[in-house]
């Protein structure tokens, strides 16, 4: 997780140094895009929770007693 926001902080200064000259520009548009993409990557990546070792079980053994899901 340290390395995408190493990854963000490097692209957040390359954006602020391409955008010094002419913040309208398309690289200036393009470089906060990437900035951009990179949060957003964080970001699902903090979402994502590890399986826990039951969801594991049952992902190899889904027809077993404890894995069984019932409906009302």
């Amino acid at each position: 997780m340290s390395n995408i926001q190493e990854k963000i902080d490097q692209e957040r200064a390359q954006a602020r140094e391409v955008c010094s000259t002419d913040a309208t520009s398309g690289d200036c548009a393009a470089a906060w895009d990437a900035v951009e993409e990179l949060q957003a990557e964080a970001s699902h990546q903090r979402e994502t929770q590890p399986k826990n070792s039951l969801e594991k079980y049952c992902d190899d053994n889904p027809d077993a007693v404890e894995c069984r899901l019932y409906e009302d």
